[in-house]
């Protein structure tokens, strides 16, 4: 019962109405970057209200981006003009992260992600849908076409967390520390790691500690979920997955080896087209953003 009260605040998912407040003013001084026209709608689910940013061609084939962990829709800006001049873009925030998202329930297992992406799609009647997440975002997205191939078009997957290989056991050292201990040298170190190739350049390096500023905001901010660990999709799901995909990787990823990861999609999956850029690791959005950007568009217009 007290936490179902706590769910019926009018401040849910914070903290305190403060908190609320604090952080959707950061938020919406990020929306002024959005380059493209954009309408916003929130989506009811069971798992809660989904908030969604709809822009592109009014009637384009929809292209659904799912964010990573601790993200947001916001954090597609660097694609969002390319994929609009084309598409039907619609950018969520996870239901169960930072955002404008409200969750009524929890997620505890990978199926529930499953079910809330559906109960979504069912709600705006997509069909037909080019599905693409990046990191977490592409854990679920690929868990999605497992269970309903015939609703997507097409699949993406930009650096999906585990999905293809378990991580490197430095990368649960590294998440621990930054999920317990919320100081900002530790968030920036974390962030600074993952995206090496993004910090060399001042104007990437700016995205990045826009990013940790936000962060370490929302971890101020928002009440503490239970995080629902992504996993790797065996042999016989790979071979199962029958939706055109296509996996995208940079060389300096540190979650897993990604050479080892394409060896690994070639030898069992060789259906699933894979690309590897150099320098970029798990930052490749961000750090080679035109080049991502190409090869999805390519990718899409062939299927």
């Amino acid at each position: 019962m007290k936490q179902k009260n706590i769910m019926q605040a009018p401040y849910h998912p914070f903290r305190s109405q403060h908190a609320k407040e604090a952080y959707l003013a950061v938020y919406d001084e990020q929306v002024k970057k959005w380059p493209v026209q954009s309408e916003d709608r929130m989506v009811n689910t069971s798992f809660g209200q989904t908030y969604v940013r709809i822009s592109g061609l009014s009637d384009g084939q929809p292209l659904v981006l799912l964010p990573g962990d601790s993200e947001n829709s916001l954090n597609w800006i660097p694609q969002i003009k390319a994929f609009s001049q084309d598409y039907r873009i619609y950018a969520l925030d996870n239901v169960y992260d930072n955002g404008r998202s409200i969750f009524k329930r929890p997620m505890k297992k990978p199926s529930d992600f499953v079910a809330w992406l559906d109960e979504f799609f069912t709600a705006l009647d997509l069909h037909d849908i080019n599905l693409m997440g990046f990191s977490y975002g592409g854990w679920q997205a690929s868990l999605y076409a497992l269970a309903f191939p015939t609703r997507l078009n097409t699949l993406v997957l930009l650096a999906p967390a585990a999905t293809v290989l378990a991580a490197r056991f430095e990368v649960f050292i590294r998440a621990l520390l930054y999920f317990f201990i919320h100081t900002p040298s530790i968030v920036r170190n974390y962030y600074y790691w993952y995206s090496a190739d993004s910090v060399k350049q001042n104007r990437t390096r700016k995205i990045i500690d826009d990013m940790i500023t936000e962060d370490l905001l929302a971890k101020q901010c928002f009440k503490v979920r239970k995080f629902v660990a992504p996993t790797v999709l065996t042999d016989k799901e790979w071979q199962a997955l029958r939706v055109p995909t296509l996996f995208l990787t940079g060389e300096h990823e540190v979650t897993y080896s990604a050479h080892k990861a394409i060896r690994r999609l070639n030898r069992i999956a060789p259906h699933v087209k894979t690309i590897i850029t150099s320098d970029a690791g798990h930052d490749l959005a961000i750090a080679k953003p035109e080049w991502v950007n190409k090869e999805v568009l390519q990718f899409l217009s062939t299927h």
